[in-house]
């Protein structure tokens, strides 16, 4: 007799499957009991988030809505209910979720998210020149608070469409938000000295190594949040690693450097649910590094709860 046990967690599995006479059927039911307290007690982080700690970069996937012919990611689906299950595990409560280059200009699967989060939820969305002023207004009602460049993929979105966009969201109070490599980030920064919005970079800016803080990008990231309107994302610490788990050691000292020079402009995302990663990282370990990128308990609230608070409305 062949008998297979699946248990989800969320968009996660896990199998056993066992072949033999009748007493199989008692072993399994030992072994899935084992494999069900696995699966719904994941390792905590070792780090206690504060209260209204906020997620500010994680996305949304759902097969019911169109892929864009264009996309290069499609990862499985990463529901909402699937989110709330790693914030009750990394104690944080507050999120942001990220227009991903999954769904192009077509925002219906991340705004259902975020009504679906509710209050304590904000997005980021992404958008071309043809948006029209009453699209940004509903967006914006819904929780919307910025608009994604992302460069690192073909998509929707040119440089060429930075300024006027940003003039125009700026009016809202949102933000641009910048997801480039690093080439792209250099030959892109003329405009981005010039726009009218706040500008907030994802994953470090995406500093690249083995040079990290010695690149000529985290000189220009500098200046620009020294004129008080950039910020940037703790998050994507396997983004450009070279060095990789657990400790990231070469991310990380991108990260510390940037708390250090301006924890004031700073905030965190998980990335969840990772689309890039072929192998998925531990949640919690890239939670705990907050300690060690952040290691002033004030600074590290700032980073979690002040910061999102400012960028994003709450």
């Amino acid at each position: 007799m062949k008998l297979v046990i699946r248990i989800s967690l969320g968009f996660w599995g896990l199998t056993a499957m066992l072949s033999s006479s009748s007493p199989a059927v008692s072993v399994a039911l030992r072994v899935a009991s084992v494999l069900l307290v696995a699966a719904k007690s994941p390792e905590a982080p070792k780090l206690k988030a504060p209260a209204n700690a906020t997620d500010c970069h994680h996305h949304v996937y759902d097969a019911k809505y169109p892929v864009d012919p264009k996309a290069t990611l499609r990862p499985a689906d990463a529901l909402v209910e699937d989110y709330r299950a790693l914030q009750k595990r990394i104690g944080t409560t507050r999120s942001v979720i990220v227009q991903p280059s999954t769904y192009g200009i077509d925002n219906r699967c991340t705004l259902d998210a975020l009504v679906a989060m509710g209050p304590t939820a904000r997005a980021v969305v992404v958008v071309n020149d043809t948006v029209t002023d009453a699209e940004l207004q509903r967006m914006h009602a819904l929780g919307a608070r910025g608009i994604r460049f992302n460069l690192a993929q073909a998509g929707a979105t040119t440089p060429e469409m930075m300024q006027p966009l940003s003039a125009r969201v700026n009016a809202l109070g949102w933000h641009i938000q910048i997801n480039a490599p690093p080439a792209k980030i250099m030959e892109v920064m003329p405009i981005l000295e010039q726009v009218s919005s706040p500008i907030v970079f994802d994953h470090l800016a995406h500093i690249p190594q083995p040079e990290g803080v010695g690149h000529p990008l985290y000189a220009k990231i500098l200046t620009l949040i020294d004129k008080g309107r950039t910020w940037v994302k703790l998050s994507g610490a396997y983004a450009d690693t070279k060095v990789g788990p657990p400790s990231y050691s070469d991310s990380s000292a991108v990260a510390r450097a940037y708390s250090k020079a301006a924890p004031e402009r700073c905030v965190w995302g998980s990335d969840w649910p990772h689309p890039t990663e072929k192998d998925k990282p531990d949640d919690a370990l890239l939670f705990d590094l907050l300690t060690d990128w952040v290691p002033d308990e004030k600074a590290r609230h700032r980073v979690l709860v002040e910061n999102p608070a400012v960028v994003y409305g709450f």
